[in-house]
């Protein structure tokens, strides 16, 4: 293994401390127990959006935090979920008084820690409301999620969200909007190869030179199928066709009701695409991808799209939801209505994304 660190288990711990040291005038980060917040925050009045995951899918979360975006973020160790003390931590750091959205990838273990937070932060007097994020394709179940496994609609769902609460939105109004985004967004991946966990050492999984795995998810979770490498625009009309192609996904989740102060069961429907949609079209890196492989994937995802009779009319490419050093891609395709179109286009300032400041 050849990677830039010094000791494996003071990996993620120095990443945060350089991250700090780099952006001090943006983020500052708390360290027992861990968790990257605004360097202004509280804010006060304003709801404070949280995010988080496990470590390994950077810039995701962390360098989302800033204004516009999240209000603080929880990194837990290399692929493992962050602690509920963690998430608790944080919401007390960043409470303005108006309560705190936690936005949740669907992974089994991040499921279990957010509810377990909200739990505490409510005992606490802290509103808190969780929404989830399941938009891959890819899988219905996986390694770590009952369902599907929540991908890159988790990155524009903190932006869009982030700017509605700058622009005031009340923490109902923005579980709703966060709500609508994940039910509006659809991704799927494919991975070239493995990556390696630090402290692990070995790589994550084995994939043959003349392999690539469809549908991988962001943890080296296995994907809907193995194949001989393909050309990309082989393979990204695949990956476009399995988005444009899904039908209509029915599910359960559990949401925090107020009304009843508890736990309830929440009946969920995403809509498939359909001619003449609007939409938001991310072409992610998975970490070892260059730039000019992905704009190969939007050169072709764009020529399909217009064929489809779907209009993109925004575009973020770029690595932004990351497994390690992983090759390999994902797209996103959100369907956007005039309200998200206008909070996707509102300013921003994080480490890692910022326009219009």
């Amino acid at each position: 293994m050849k990677k830039l660190i010094n000791q494996p288990e003071d990996f993620v711990r120095e990443s945060l401390e350089g991250m700090a040291v780099a952006h001090g005038d943006l983020i500052k980060v708390n360290y027992e127990p861990t968790f990257v917040y605004r360097a202004d925050a509280p804010m006060q009045g304003k709801v404070a959006i949280i995010s988080g995951g496990g470590s390994g899918h950077e810039p995701m979360h962390a360098g989302f935090v800033g204004e516009g975006m999240l209000d603080a973020a929880c990194p837990g160790e290399v692929f493992t979920s962050p602690t509920p003390d963690q998430m608790l931590a944080a919401a007390q750091q960043v409470d303005g008084g108006a309560g705190i959205l936690y936005i949740v990838k669907n992974y089994s273990g991040d499921l279990m820690n957010f509810e377990m937070a909200t739990e505490l932060a409510r005992s606490e007097g802290i509103r808190t409301l969780n929404i989830i994020i399941d938009d891959d394709v890819a899988v219905k179940d996986s390694l770590y999620t009952q369902g599907r496994r929540g991908v890159g609609t988790t990155v524009l769902a903190e932006k869009i969200c982030g700017a509605a609460a700058k622009q005031g939105y009340d923490l109902q109004q923005l579980a709703s909007l966060c709500r609508k985004v994940n039910l509006h967004g659809r991704s799927v991946g494919v991975a070239l190869s493995s990556c390696t966990v630090p402290m692990k050492g070995t790589p994550t999984f084995a994939l043959g030179d003349d392999e690539i795995e469809l549908g991988i998810g962001i943890h080296g979770e296995p994907g809907r199928e193995r194949v001989a490498m393909k050309s990309v625009d082989e393979i990204t009309e695949i990956l476009v066709n399995s988005l444009t192609d899904d039908t209509a996904y029915s599910r359960t989740v559990r949401e925090w009701n107020e009304a009843t102060d508890r736990w309830v069961d929440v009946e969920l429907l995403n809509k498939p695409l359909q001619k003449g949609d609007r939409i938001l079209a991310f072409v992610n890196s998975m970490g070892g991808t260059p730039i000019s492989e992905l704009y190969l994937v939007y050169r072709k995802l764009a020529e399909i799209c217009e064929q489809q009779g779907l209009q993109i009319v925004r575009n973020l490419i770029g690595p932004y939801i990351t497994s390690l050093e992983m090759q390999g891609c994902s797209i996103t395709l959100l369907k956007l209505d005039d309200e998200m179109l206008r909070l996707w286009d509102a300013p921003v300032k994080t480490p890692s994304l910022r326009w219009g400041m």
